[in-house]
């Protein structure tokens, strides 16, 4: 495959504050490691540049009066009528450069699907991107821009059918609600129930309206699952409504807020059941657009998008992180030697969850059908 890692340093310059759980320097830290095991420098991969996004870009789905909103919050002060918009206080506060920050990750995700619509590249990589959460006309949970929703919106324009999955904890509701009336759009969430965290939303009977009837697909778990069951629900969902849509491209977002040491979520994953994820997408054979997305573990961000990074290269990587990125990486209360972690010894599925999925899987095996 022909690979580009979209990438920029000035990702990281920016701060939520002090205290808050998004961390843009997780996106250097993992640049670091992915260097540091040699795959900058692979044969088939080119690394590029990440530009910032136009007001055109991010017009095709924001509207314009926010849009003025936040780039009054660009200067770090919370624009008296940013709370109408989402900004300005809790997950979403003003910080100094939110705007730029968020054009960053919005043209990283543009020209992702560039590279791939055009055939450059077979998969192209943003680790800063997959901002699933914003609407059209507020901020909501870390999320300014939607980068996901405008780099498919740039799709849509070039006559692309668009496969969009989405394996973070959250539910990917802003990407859901902008395409929830078309049949071009083929969106897929596997998250922690909304029963139980943000933004309670994702139910399996969250379908699609109009023309989007059977185009949304939502298959919650409850807190606790493991490596086992999401891989499962993963694996009796997602291929079987990508064979029947047949997408142009597909357009993944790789959040690893599921992992078991995540501070803010409920679920048990390790890096064992996201390759497994990442592996099979590549197993598709569909022109990739890779994006990052939800991750507080600063340790299981950079593990895990090096791990995919390495998935998407076809290269198997020692399981001993490199000394010198150890070295860097303490400084941030890194502290695992193993880029992998180990296989649970025990597994026990809880009937309550085997039913829950059971009675879920079936009920989208039926949606299938419609499209």
């Amino acid at each position: 495959m022909k690979t580009a890692f979209v990438y920029s340093d000035e990702f990281a310059k920016y701060s939520y504050a002090e205290a808050h759980p998004m961390r843009p320097v997780r996106l250097k830290l993992t640049y670091e490691l992915i260097k540091a095991y040699g795959l900058l420098d692979l044969a088939n991969t080119h690394i590029v540049e990440a530009r910032k996004a136009t007001d055109d870009e991010v017009l095709l789905f924001h509207t314009r009066d926010y849009i003025d909103v936040l780039k009054k919050a660009n200067n770090g002060e919370p624009p008296a009528d940013g709370w109408r918009y989402g900004i300005g206080f809790g997950d979403n506060p003003a910080f100094k450069g939110v705007y730029d920050w968020s054009l960053y990750s919005t043209g990283a995700s543009i020209q992702a699907a560039e590279l791939v619509a055009s055939g450059k590249v077979d998969c192209a990589f943003n680790i800063c991107g997959g901002l699933h959460h914003a609407m059209k006309d507020r901020a909501s949970g870390f999320c300014y821009l939607n980068d996901a929703v405008i780099a498919i919106k740039y799709l849509l324009s070039l006559k692309k059918r668009v496969a969009y999955v989405d394996i973070d904890a959250h539910h990917g509701d802003g990407v859901q609600a902008a395409f929830y009336d078309t049949d071009r759009v083929l969106t897929i969430s596997l998250h922690e129930s909304g029963e139980y965290l943000f933004p309670g939303t994702g139910f399996p009977k969250e379908t699609g309206i109009g023309k989007g009837k059977g185009y949304s697909i939502n298959l919650p778990f409850p807190p606790e699952s493991d490596d086992n069951i999401f891989v499962r629900g993963f694996e009796e969902v997602v291929p079987l409504f990508i064979e029947r849509f047949k997408p142009d491209i597909l357009v993944t977002q790789l959040g690893v807020d599921t992992f078991k040491t995540d501070p803010i979520t409920h679920l048990n994953l390790t890096t064992n059941g996201f390759k497994a994820m990442i592996k099979r997408f590549k197993s598709f054979n569909v022109p990739w657009v890779a994006l990052g997305g939800g991750g507080y573990n600063i340790s299981n961000v950079a593990r895990a998008w090096t791990i995919a990074w390495a998935v998407m290269n076809d290269i198997e990587l020692s399981n001993k992180i490199p000394e010198d990125f150890l070295e860097m990486g303490r400084g941030f209360g890194i502290l695992e030697d193993k880029l992998e972690d180990e296989q649970d010894a025990l597994h026990i599925e809880k009937t309550f969850t085997r039913k829950d999925i059971d009675r879920d899987i079936a009920f989208l095996k039926k949606e299938v059908r419609q499209m």
